[in-house]
């Protein structure tokens, strides 16, 4: 297998994703074209630095790697407290805008350190190194950073690029089954946003997925980075299109708020039942058919997720708390509710003026 490069094309702001075996070993000759102090501060969690964190230093070759960032894993990190503490423990450092930060992790860390590059000394570059499947073929890509709060998911952050990605497919192995499936569901729903014949594929191969098997990996990671590259360069900043990616996370966002982003639910979990719930209030609002919502739902579930709410870790939801959380949603707008729904599998697109009563009927049906 070799090495895939997936341009992300913004410009000034463009740069390379790699996708593929061995990347941890060459991230020194990767990542110093972007190093001019030779410095690099590296943000990860414990279990990932346990597993990769040797081999990462070792890759980085001449790059000076003293300064190590390990943070408690789990989705409480990414919060105002971890932003300070990070943030601090930069400072303290001297980390200057010559220097590089290298989130390497999952999601979390991603979101995390890269927010607090964007940040620090008013900014310094990043590079992405994501370690899970979700964080390979979603979050590490376009540029999202951002923290929890009590009020929702993601509600303060910033757009800021990293200058490279490596997606190491070799990381993946040290990987627990339920982290790749969490991951999956990112992957199969881009099939689901705008490519029928992907979502098929999907559906013959999702086991091998699961199974790590090397061929379906080096299909799936790259085809699904290179969907949001191009979404993400067509739309940058989400004024429009971009918007599409999320699908399902209108109710995963407001699943996980309502738990406490609690490690009970993982966010690849929640965007599964998310893209279940997206499918069926589609099917109530005559957009698509019943017979596509419910072939969702079974592939979901055939994968090994759980879509009934009465069932999603952190059950009982209450229908009400739901409604209020989804109503605080960065795409909601002056009060209606936007949500992204489908004509059909692969044909996706942005609603403005969600029926809220629709939503409502849905949700409570599906907590009873």
């Amino acid at each position: 297998m070799t090495t895939q490069i997936i341009p992300v094309r913004l410009a000034a702001r463009s740069y390379d994703v790699h996708a593929g075996p061995g990347l941890l070993a060459r991230a020194g000759e990767l990542i110093a074209p972007f190093a001019p102090s030779g410095r690099v501060f590296i943000v990860s969690d414990s279990n990932v630095a346990n597993a990769h964190l040797r081999e990462l230093v070792a890759g980085l070759g001449k790059l000076d790697a003293r300064n190590v960032f390990v943070l408690e894993p789990g989705e409480h990190t990414k919060s105002f407290a971890g932003l300070e503490t990070l943030l601090t423990r930069m400072l303290v450092a001297n980390i200057s805008r010559k220097d590089i930060v290298i989130a390497f992790g999952g999601g979390v860390i991603g979101d995390l350190a890269g927010l607090a590059a964007g940040l620090v000394k008013r900014g310094v570059d990043f590079v992405q190194i994501p370690t899970t499947l979700l964080a390979q073929v979603d979050s590490s890509v376009g540029g999202k950073t951002a923290i929890d709060t009590p009020e929702g998911k993601n509600l303060v952050g910033l757009i800021h690029q990293p200058r490279l990605v490596l997606a190491d497919q070799d990381v993946l192995s040290t990987l627990p089954i339920r982290e790749r499936r969490a991951g999956y569901a990112e992957i199969v729903k881009a099939g689901l946003i705008a490519d029928a014949d992907f979502f098929a594929w999907c559906e013959r191969n999702a086991q091998h997925i699961l199974a790590n098997d090397p061929d379906a990996l080096s299909y799936a990671i790259p085809w699904a980075i290179a969907f949001k590259a191009g979404v993400v360069a067509r739309d940058e900043t989400e004024q429009g299109e971009r918007a599409l990616l999320n699908l399902g996370h209108t109710f995963a966002h407001a699943l996980e708020a309502h738990g406490g982003y609690s490690a009970d639910l993982l966010h690849g979990e929640a965007v599964a039942a998310g893209l279940s719930l997206a499918f069926k209030l589609s099917a109530e609002l005559k957009l698509c058919t019943r017979h596509e919502a419910e072939r969702v739902t079974r592939h979901l579930e055939s994968a090994g997720f759980i879509t009934d709410l009465r069932k999603l870790p952190g059950a009982p939801y209450d229908a009400e708390q739901l409604m209020q959380l989804i109503a605080t949603d960065k795409k909601a707008q002056a009060g209606k509710l936007t949500f992204i729904l489908a004509r059909a599998i692969g044909a996706a697109f942005i609603e403005h003026d969600t029926p809220a009563d629709a939503v409502r009927a849905l949700l409570t049906q599906e907590v009873k």
